[in-house]
């Protein structure tokens, strides 16, 4: 099975690596969670910017349509579809769902009851 998530990166633990044992959760349903152990990890995105100054050098127009085209390529039919797609399942950390629910909550309008 393949499992996308998503973490902040900044909590010890939180950050996949292959053969240990990490929590992903449903980024809005708090009963839908499982552990998963991975047997490949690809870090997916890179720092390019940073305290107003680029980290690394930008890959051309070309190299970035190769790598996109490259994804594409490999995901499964049934999510790339047009009529009625599966849709792509996105786990996060506990770090990360901490800090949307934090974000979302304080965003939150609270009603006054009279």
């Amino acid at each position: 099975a393949v499992v996308s998530t998503q973490s902040t990166g900044d909590t010890p633990g939180e950050v996949p690596e292959v053969g240990k044992r990490i929590l992903c959760l449903h980024p809005f349903e708090e009963q839908k969670r499982c552990y998963v152990v991975p047997a490949k990890v690809e870090p997916i995105h890179r720092l390019f910017w940073k305290d107003g100054k680029i980290q690394v050098k930008l890959p051309s127009l070309e190299e970035s349509r190769r790598l996109c085209l490259g994804q594409i390529s490999i995901m499964r039919e049934d999510h790339m579809r047009y009529l009625n797609p599966t849709p792509y399942k996105v786990s996060v950390s506990q770090s990360l769902y901490n800090l949307v629910h934090d974000l979302w909550l304080q965003e939150a309008p609270i009603r006054d009851l009279v």
